[in-house]
């Protein structure tokens, strides 16, 4: 397939996990694509991986730091000529009881995950105002930004407010074309899952919490950012669809 032909993105948080996934998903469906990721071994590494797929360019920095978001619009657009879809994918997330949460920690995850959202939907949405043609941006959510999960007070925060913040981007952006959704994956297995204490057991045992008995992969993620992307999602905007397998539906 070819749902993305012609169209240029920039998908951050991408040297592993999601974010590569959908740099992948869409190189495939034949978009050209500009990846970026804090650690510059890692983002090499997945622009090799990803080369054998299409023309990929990579960006080492900061997407909390405006200057960083300012050179990455700027630089994808000297590579490209233009700017059709963003992809909002970095993320963190601290495991830590409410109690105990430092303000650095706090500080971190709403600047990771939320301010830069932010910061580069809003450089990105005006260079696609400026062009005329519409475009899409697409915010990296989480179904903990719409129910609790312990220990995890920053992050829930987080993804609350880019749900929030989504609908409100596209509230405002859909005059000039632009259509803003958002994504709220469940249970991801990925590298950073693992990391941060995903054994066999927890697996396993949150498995068992999702009504269609599995958990989910990066591409199942990857291949709804690609619908979403698409003409095909042309009259959706301002919603948070979430992939979770089931399990909210059962509270």
């Amino acid at each position: 397939m070819s749902r993305l032909a012609g169209k240029h993105a920039i998908i951050t948080g991408a040297g592993r996990g999601i974010g590569k996934a959908i740099a992948q998903k869409f190189l495939q469906e034949g978009a050209e694509v500009a990846i970026c990721d804090l650690v510059q071994g890692r983002l090499e590494q997945a622009a090799t991986d990803l080369e054998k797929h299409g023309d990929v360019h990579a960006f080492a920095g900061d997407v909390a730091d405006q200057r960083f978001c300012d050179a990455l619009v700027t630089q994808t657009l000297d590579r490209f000529g233009q700017l059709d879809i963003l992809v909002n994918n970095a993320g963190i997330g601290y495991f830590k009881p409410f109690l105990t949460h430092s303000e650095t920690e706090w500080d971190e995850t709403m600047a990771v995950n939320l301010k830069s959202m932010f910061l580069l939907g809003q450089r990105a949405a005006r260079v696609m105002k400026e062009q005329g043609e519409g475009g899409v941006i697409l915010n990296m959510a989480s179904t903990n930004g719409h129910a609790g999960e312990q220990q995890l007070a920053a992050y829930n925060a987080s993804k609350a407010g880019v749900i929030l913040l989504t609908k409100t981007m596209a509230a405002e952006l859909g005059p000039y074309g632009i259509r803003v959704n958002c994504v709220s994956p469940g249970f991801i297995l990925t590298e950073l899952a693992r990391e941060a204490g995903a054994d066999e057991a927890y697996i396993a045992a949150y498995t068992e919490k999702i009504p269609l008995k599995r958990y989910g992969t990066p591409e199942d993620v990857a291949n709804l950012y690609a619908f979403l992307a698409s003409e095909e999602a042309s009259f959706i905007s301002g919603v948070s669809v979430i992939i979770d397998g089931g399990q909210l539906a059962e509270g």
